[in-house]
Parts: C-alpha cells; structure tokens; sequence
C-alpha cells in the first residue's frame, strides 16, 4: 500500500523593508478669484489642452520609431503657439500618458494570457472532473463546455490584436479619461444632464501644470508661487495681451498658504529648489485648486533587524477592516487583537477617505504601542480575478477586486513614514490558514474572541520577526513521551541545539526535593499527606 503524498508547499520570499515615498505632493484652494481671473484661467486651459491633444496624436503615429529628433521636433513646434516651458511641460506629460498606456497594454495582454491558459485546461479535462486546490477541474456539462469553447475562441481573438497593436507600437489614449467618454452614452445611469457632462469632459482635457526647475526664482518659471502666496502665470503667445504684469505674466487676485507641509515647501522655494506646479478646475463645486509636489531622494531604509528590535504590528488586509495585533520581538502577542474597519462601497472618494482614516487609526495605534514596523502582507490580485479561475464564484471575485491593494499599499507606506514607522513586507503564503491553525484556539477565551484573520495577524507579524509561523517546535514523532526524547520549545530559529534532547535529569513530582551528592532520577518523592499514606 503506497504513502499519500505529501503536500509541496511553496517557497517563502524573504521579507524586506519597504521603501519610503518618493514625492509629496499638497493642495490648496484658488479663493477669491475675480471674473477675469477665471476667464483667463479657462483660456489658457482651453488653448494648452488643445495643444496637448495635438501632441498626444502625433506621439502616438510616431508609435516605436520615436525618439530624440522627432521630441525635438514636436517640442520646436508647440513652442510657437506657447513658449519653450509650456512646451517641454506639454511633452511631457505626453511621453508619460504613453508609457503609462503600454504598461496597461501589457497587463491586458498578461490577463488575456492566464485567461486561455485556464479556459484550455478545463477545456481538456472530462466533463464533471473533479478539480484540486492546484488545478481546476472540468465543467459540469457540455452545455457550460460549449459555451466556455465559445469563449475560449473570443479571447484568443482578443489576445492576437492586443499581441499585434503591442508590436506595431499602437496604444489607446483617451485625454479626459475612458470612463468619462462612457458615460456620454448613458447619461441616465450616470447622473449626469449634457451640459454636465460638457462641462467636466472639457475640464478635464484642459492642460494647467507645469514643471519646476532648480536655480529658477522660486522654483519654477511658469506657474511662480511665492513665500507670501502670490500666484502668477506666464501666459502662452497668443494670450499675452491678457497679461496684467510684467514680461506677460498675470497675477491671480489671491493667496495660497498650504497648511499642510507649509513650512517645507517655503524652505524649497526660497531655495529656489524645482516645484511642480497644477491649476485644476473642480467642476461638481465650481472651486479651482493648486497643487504643488516635488520628488524627495530615495532615502535609505532602516535594517530589518533594527525594524525588529521593539516588537511588531502585524496586519491582515481584508475586504472590509484591518485586523491587526501587536507582538514583542520575540514573537508573542500582547494584549488583545485591534481591528479597524472601513467602508468600500460608494463613490471613489468615499472610499479613498475611508482607507485614509482606517490607516490613520491603525499608525496612531501602532505608536502608542512603542513599536518601530509593522508587519503587511506582500499582496497582488492581479492574476487572481479574473473569470475563468474563479467561475461562477462572483461574490469572492468581487471581494478581491474590492481590495485597493495598491492604492492600499503606496498610502500606508507614505503615511507611515511621516509617524516614523517603516513597513516590512512579508510573503502572504499559508499566514491565513497556518495562523488559523495555531493560534486561533489557545488565545480564544470568555474574555478574548478571536476570528481568522485576528490569527492572520499573528502570523505575518511572525515571519516579519522572522519566527516561524507555528507556536512551539514539533513533538517527537510517536507521541509526547520519551521515546523519541523531549525538544526544547519556543527556541529561537538559530538557537543551537534547537532539535536536541533534553537532558535526562529533570525531575517531574511537583514536591521534588533537591538530593544533593546522588543522581537526579525521574522517580517520584514519597508522599506526606495522611491521606495518600
């Protein structure tokens, strides 16, 4: 009779400290703007978009063959109808919009990949065959196969035009955004009149940001903030008659002072360091804005080790809360699992303000723990969603789309590193299930409830301290007597020794008396009750 097969687990990825942000970026409202001020903006958004557009589409023809001679080019012949600045602002932003379209082309064609990979499988395997936890199985009937095949010969279409369009260098742009150009033909669902939609699609393609450039006054030559808050722009060629100062430039009739970051942006530009600089129009409010960003250097990350010196905040991601506990840098836990819970339904900016104030909760928590990093999963669905993996489990398909991971990640990251905490990044393999299996039952108490993803937490605070997973080190293999010997429990991963044997002398009665000149032995000491006797 043959052995079943042990289950191959994974390969565990190292957990590292992830890097800090690399940009900032504040905003402030434009209050107070006169009638002209707001003519003059909409003009110079108007005339700068159309610009955009024009070198948009002439990027895109270039397709592969682009390079330094044609951006030249294109650059020489937005500056006649703008100025220099405004042109190299112009371009660009276009050669990012580009990269950013091929990247997403990429992705599409990667789904579109694991998509017939999956469909061809199931479409080989017999009808009704069962599947496992590694590979999907048949389906239930010829009909359910006879539409998958159906599918099957779709994407595969879709796939050989995403591969063609990738080699020819042809991408999809839509200036103002594809979602928006949408709702055009369904007005009624998105709330929205035709002068509505008029309105914010124009906004949208507007072009009011400009680059910084150190050894500049202040900053930047074209959108100039200075310390006091004056904000002036310089006005492309055909507009220059609008200027109301000098070397055409118009001044705004207001003050900015950023409340957030005030003091750093100050220090930048009276050191005449680069600001970028965006003027935007809230269409739904009526209100303009501007945002200043600039790039911070790469600084360097803290050693793990040193990340792991006061313990760790591990944390589970889940659809609707973070569960997270909180471990000393041996590995146990301390105190009671935290969970923070959010609210993902809604509009965008509804759910953006929701993670915002679930992560803010958690780092206020994280310090009054005295902890230095906390521990998060490594996650990525992006080749766990789609269809054909997952089938007709909808409701689990829209629980990992609902999942901001990356927008989740990039703001922890940023947010954290203003409270001084720095992220650790931890495989997520088994952290559920191992942390259901070791740790769920002995913290359960009348007192103390704890779910799955409670365990969760401990877990991935665990492998981000680098402990295993699992609370003590294996018993011997018969059974917890001496036939195999004891093994030393709770030692650390280098501790040497760590799978030996106790010694042989350790007494067992809990009345033992210590015989001084003779040999330890296991035997148990007389009793001096009267009962026993």
């Amino acid at each position: 009779m043959s052995e079943p097969k042990k289950k191959q687990l994974r390969a565990i990825d190292a957990s590292f400290v992830a890097l800090g942000p690399s940009g900032v970026a504040i905003r402030d409202r434009l209050k107070n703007l006169t009638e002209v001020d707001d003519k003059v903006l909409r003009l110079v958004g108007e005339h700068l978009g159309r610009l955009a557009s024009l070198d948009l589409k002439n990027r895109c023809a270039d397709g592969l063959d682009h390079d330094s001679d044609t951006w030249a080019a294109r650059k020489q012949g937005l500056t006649a109808d703008s100025s220099s600045r405004w042109a190299g602002s112009i371009t660009k932003a276009t050669h990012d919009q580009w990269a950013l379209s091929r990247r997403c082309q990429l992705a599409h064609i990667q789904g579109l990949e694991a998509g017939v990979r999956t469909l061809m499988h199931r479409l080989s395997q017999p009808i009704g065959e069962k599947g496992t936890k590694r590979a999907p199985g048949g389906y239930r009937s010829r009909g359910e196969w006879f539409h998958k095949s159906r599918r099957l010969a779709a994407l595969e279409h879709r796939l050989d035009l995403a591969r063609a369009e990738r080699e020819a260098g042809v991408v999809h742009v839509v200036r103002g955004g594809r979602r928006l150009i949408n709702n055009r033909h369904n007005l009624e669902a998105a709330q929205l009149t035709a002068e509505q939609w008029r309105e914010r699609w124009e906004a949208e393609r507007w072009f009011l940001a400009a680059d910084g450039e150190s050894g500049k006054r202040f900053g930047n030559e074209t959108i100039r903030v200075t310390p006091d808050g004056e904000v002036s722009i310089k006005l492309p060629a055909p507009l220059a008659h609008l200027a109301n100062s000098k070397h055409g430039r118009y001044v705004l009739a207001t003050r900015v002072r950023f409340q957030h970051r005030g003091a750093e942006w100050r220090d930048r530009i009276e050191d005449n360091r680069a600001v970028a600089y965006r003027i935007h129009l809230d269409v739904e409010r009526g209100r303009w804005y501007l945002t200043a960003s600039w790039t911070r250097p790469v600084v360097q990350t803290i050693p793990l080790p040193t990340a792991r010196s006061e313990g760790m905040v591990g944390v589970d991601t889940n659809a609707d809360h973070f569960a997270a506990y909180q471990l000393d840098r041996h590995g146990n836990p301390v105190g009671d699992p935290k969970r923070f819970f959010y609210d993902l339904s809604g509009s965008a900016d509804h759910r953006d303000a929701q993670v915002r104030h679930a992560i803010s909760r958690l780092l206020h928590w994280a310090d009054r723990c005295g902890v230095k990093a906390i521990g998060l999963e490594n996650l990525d669905f992006a080749a766990e969603k789609t269809r054909e993996k997952h089938g007709r489990r909808k409701r689990f398909r829209q629980l990992i789309s609902g999942i901001p991971t990356g927008k989740l990640k990039a703001r922890l990251v940023s947010m954290a590193s203003e409270h001084g905490l720095s992220i650790v990044a931890v495989d997520p393999a088994y952290t559920s299930m191992w942390g259901d299996q070791h740790w769920k039952k002995p913290l359960t108490s009348k007192k103390r409830k704890m779910s799955r993803h409670d365990a969760a937490g401990i877990a991935i605070g665990r492998r981000a301290l680098g402990h295993p997973i699992r609370r003590r080190t294996a018993p011997p293999p018969q059974h917890q007597s001496d036939a195999a010997g004891h093994r030393t429990a709770q030692a650390g991963p280098g501790a040497r020794g760590r799978e030996g044997t106790r010694p042989p002398v350790t007494e067992r009665a809990h009345d033992a008396r210590s015989r001084t000149g003779t040999q330890r032995t296991r035997e148990t000491s007389a009793s001096n009750t009267v009962r026993d006797a």
